[in-house]
């Protein structure tokens, strides 16, 4: 694996950590896709340093446990702003 390869995994897994941030999150900052961002820290990196990816993954796989609640939050938060669109015309 080529060396900026194994350093964009460990940087991508640092910010994960230390922000708590989502693959997407992650993504945006870096601006890389979301696949690259999940192949970094979940292969990549097991490879280049093992405890760091085991840390990042924890991170990763409560993003993902949480994300089907998020999302409805989102939809909800939606669908009062349009509601309160609505009411001020």
């Amino acid at each position: 694996m080529k060396g900026y390869i194994e350093e964009r995994a460990t940087e991508i897994a640092r910010y994960i950590i230390d922000n708590n941030a989502t693959v997407r999150q992650a993504a945006k900052h870096f601006g890389i896709s979301k696949s690259t961002v999940h192949k970094d820290v979940t292969e990549r990196l097991m490879q280049v340093n093992p405890a760091l990816a085991r840390e990042a993954r924890k991170i990763l796989d409560v993003n993902k446990s949480e994300r089907h609640i998020r999302g409805g939050l989102a939809t909800k938060e939606k669908y009062q702003h349009m509601h309160q669109c609505e009411n001020v015309l």
